[in-house]
């Protein structure tokens, strides 16, 4: 399986970006809120954007979408992907990055989405949700959330190239910046210590009635 490269094309040199206050999309929007061992993560989803990567996101954090487990190649059905997964690569400045089923950022639920970019939407901000892919449509379940506003070189290097499919609040992004910063392995920036994704919850539309309970085992 290919590895999910978001993070090789950036690490090699990351400068400082100007923080940007991140914005909450409208009210009737669906919302993640994304339970972890650290705290919860609430990002309102952009389904007008990206039907097809929210619409994914939402299916397999509430496990009404199938998806292929990589580690046994079974099928599973009624199984939310996301319960149990880490944040397995973090790096401060930049994002955290999270949503693989093998833990190591190889992994993927077993199919490829094509990407949805748009002009209106760049990493201009801090609290970006956005897939990782390993080229042009080749999204799956993986995901990344900006600490800061990516500009200059380190945009272009993103934008219309990443399919963003949400926005995640300031307390979020306080969160983001305090995991991106946990002691991690510098060969592959892998906490020593991942921060564990125990359940993703969706409110609001096309969200309604997402009531499983939270788990804390990975």
């Amino acid at each position: 399986m290919r590895k999910a490269n978001l993070i090789l094309l950036l690490i090699a040199a990351l400068p400082s970006a100007l923080f940007s206050q991140s914005k909450a999309a409208p009210g009737a929007e669906p919302t993640a809120l994304i339970h972890t061992t650290a705290g919860n993560l609430t990002c309102h989803l952009f389904p007008k954007a990206a039907p097809i990567g929210v619409a994914n996101f939402i299916g397999l954090a509430k496990g009404t979408k199938d998806w292929t487990d990589p580690r046994t190649h079974q099928k599973k059905h009624g199984v939310p992907l996301y319960d149990g997964t880490i944040f397995h690569r973090v790096i401060p400045e930049f994002m955290i990055q999270g949503g693989d089923p093998l833990g190591n950022g190889e992994g993927n639920p077993g199919y490829e989405f094509k990407n949805e970019v748009s002009p209106a939407l760049k990493f201009d901000r801090a609290g970006r949700l956005a897939y990782a892919n390993a080229g042009t449509d080749t999204n799956g379940s993986q995901f990344f959330i900006t600490e800061q506003a990516l500009l200059g070189q380190q945009g272009d290097m993103l934008n219309g190239k990443y399919t963003i499919f949400g926005q995640c609040d300031d307390a979020s992004v306080a969160l983001v910046k305090e995991i991106a910063r946990m002691g991690s392995d510098p060969s592959n920036n892998r906490p020593f210590k991942p921060v564990i994704i125990n359940h993703i919850s969706i409110e609001g539309a096309s969200g309604a009635g997402s009531k499983k309970p939270v788990h804390t085992s990975h």
